[in-house]
């Protein structure tokens, strides 16, 4: 980190720079590394850049320059599949959760072929793409996915498939996506919890409003760790909201992660989380059984010290 610094480089310390003053803008040729920063940035904002492993982003940096191949390349970056979500389930209030469980879907069956998504929730917004492509980009190697009428790139399905047809169309229903949620979970609704972790990637602004309307009222009986980046935190100061996390039993953890650095004071249980990339990554990375949810799940089981759901 130090060398970096030395070079020249602005200490982000952060997996999700677009929330930073680092916004790329619409068709900017970009060379980024952390997965879902790759997939947001190339899906959501409609920049373009490859999966750049550490050191060739650097060198890219030195340079100015991409190799110009993959997704910076119009052509490459036309879907091949075609997701059609034929049915939500009717309880499930967050968009976030149906998008978590279609990212997690593209992420298992197009591999780094890029879908076409239709059927996503009205109120889908860009925290719910983040989390989308952040579980996309983990089970599988998806780098680019393309929302219908969503995503800047794909204001009808025609124009993400540039005029083509679709190589395959995967068909989800409400029962599919009940499914794939229920199996990011290792552990059955009321095991007992040691701690909740969320924000991954890193808790946005926008996310901590709306945690910030759940935490008025009893205190957890366990930890909860949000994980977030140092622009987000000096927000956070600046509207006093950080004294009131911390007097909730909230626990912010800076410019890092739960599930890569040994953080969390208890890991000898099941663990809840918000997040497909946290579920998906924290068994075989710290060894916890995982229970997922919703946001809401999440700060409710923290006050009962178990797994429940509203």
């Amino acid at each position: 980190m130090k060398a970096h610094e030395e070079l020249g480089c602005v200490p982000t310390f952060t997996c999700a720079p677009y929330q930073t003053i680092f916004r790329p803008r619409f068709g900017a040729q970009i060379a980024w590394a952390e997965s879902n920063a790759i997939v947001f940035a190339n899906s959501v904002l409609g920049a373009r850049t490859n999966r750049y492993g550490d050191f060739i982003d650097l060198c890219c940096a030195l340079t100015g320059r991409a190799p110009c191949y993959g997704l910076h390349i119009g052509e490459n970056r036309r879907a091949r599949v075609l997701v059609k979500v034929e049915s939500l389930p009717e309880e499930w209030e967050e968009a976030g959760l149906s998008c978590v469980a279609v990212g997690h879907t593209i992420g298992r069956r197009c591999g780094d072929r890029v879908p076409a998504i239709t059927g996503l929730p009205a109120s889908t917004n860009e925290d719910d793409l983040k989390a989308l492509g952040a579980v996309a980009a983990s089970a599988g190697a998806v780098a680019l996915f393309h929302a219908v009428g969503l995503t800047p790139e794909a204001p009808t399905t025609d124009a993400a498939f540039q005029g083509r047809a679709p190589e395959e169309v995967i068909r989800l229903t409400a029962a599919d996506l009940r499914e794939t949620a229920h199996n990011l979970s290792t552990v059955p609704d009321g095991t007992p919890l040691t701690a909740v972790s969320l924000g991954t990637p890193h808790f946005s602004l926008s996310e901590f409003e709306r945690l910030m309307r759940l935490i008025d009222g009893a205190r957890p009986v366990i930890d909860v760790y949000v994980n977030t980046h140092r622009a987000v935190l000096e927000e956070l100061q600046r509207r006093g909201w950080e004294e009131r996390l911390r007097a909730a039993g909230v626990t912010l953890v800076i410019d890092t992660c739960t599930y890569v650095t040994a953080v969390m004071r208890d890991v000898s249980g099941a663990v809840m989380t918000n997040s497909g990339k946290w579920a998906y990554y924290a068994p075989g990375n710290i060894g916890v059984e995982v229970a997922f949810g919703s946001l809401a799940d999440c700060v409710a089981s923290a006050r009962a010290g178990k797994v429940v759901r509203l």
